[in-house]
């Protein structure tokens, strides 16, 4: 295992299956694209495989924590995609930026805080490296019923 894997393995998490269309849908684009030294990343949500961890609105339904939580999960499994695509987490030297998307009821406006959950995470294990800009937009519907999709582009060595 890498420095970042033992970083995940400290704070007692655990990367996701490999991140998957659910039943019925097929994906037809590269979940990380490498060109150079930077990867960008589709948007991801809360899933394990095919499995949606995390549904609904955020603001009914859905609370900010829970959104917050999503978030995290989200991370988890960008990070899953990075590691089937770098090989080694260790190759991530440095965030770049983030786009998180929130599945907003009518009238939420708390975006950044459940995008934190991302952001918060990817400093918890990368520490200064982890540092990106972001932006955190409210949607009113997002892929599968995800309260929260995030891409993010990264520095690769």
């Amino acid at each position: 295992m890498g420095r970042i894997e033992d970083r995940l393995a400290e704070l007692g998490l655990e990367l996701p299956r490999t991140f998957a269309a659910p039943p019925g849908v097929e994906f037809k684009f590269d979940l990380v694209r490498v060109s150079g030294a930077v990867a960008y990343v589709s948007g991801h949500g809360p899933m394990d495989g095919s499995e949606v961890l995390v549904k609904g609105k955020v603001g009914a339904g859905v609370t900010v924590e829970q959104g917050y939580e999503a978030a995290r999960l989200t991370t988890l499994s960008i990070l899953r995609s990075l590691k089937d695509e770098l090989g080694e987490l260790d190759r991530v030297t440095g965030w770049v930026k983030a786009l998180g998307l929130v599945n907003c009821a009518p009238g939420f406006n708390l975006t950044p805080a459940v995008i934190n959950g991302f952001s918060e995470l990817v400093r918890e294990i990368w520490g200064d490296a982890g540092n990106h800009a972001r932006s955190a937009i409210g949607a009113s519907e997002l892929p599968f019923d995800w309260p929260v999709e995030v891409e993010a582009v990264v520095e690769v060595g």
